[in-house]
């Protein structure tokens, strides 16, 4: 198997479907109580997706294929990350 630079594609795609990322952020996006912790929900998510990610990847279950890689998914899960951090804010009742 060879190794690519780069593959944008690949990586939104993680940062987007990542179960880790969508749950974290989602659920502590509910228990903040005030909006600059939603930042900081985002930030958590996007480690708790990246450290999946790791795991998954360690274990063969996903195979490598773009190198240099590893700070775009951070990157756009802390983005993704944001937007369910902020979902979970504007829902809690």
């Amino acid at each position: 198997m060879e190794i690519k630079a780069f593959d944008p594609v690949t990586l939104v795609l993680i940062a987007l479907i990542n179960p880790a990322v969508i749950v974290v952020a989602f659920v502590l996006g509910r228990r903040a109580d005030q909006w600059q912790k939603v930042i900081v929900a985002a930030f958590a998510a996007s480690l708790a997706g990246f450290i999946l990610y790791w795991i998954i990847t360690a274990l063969g279950y996903l195979p490598v294929r773009a190198l240099g890689s590893e700070g775009g998914i951070v990157l756009l899960q802390i983005l993704f990350g944001l937007v369910w951090a902020a979902i979970g804010y504007w829902t809690k009742s």
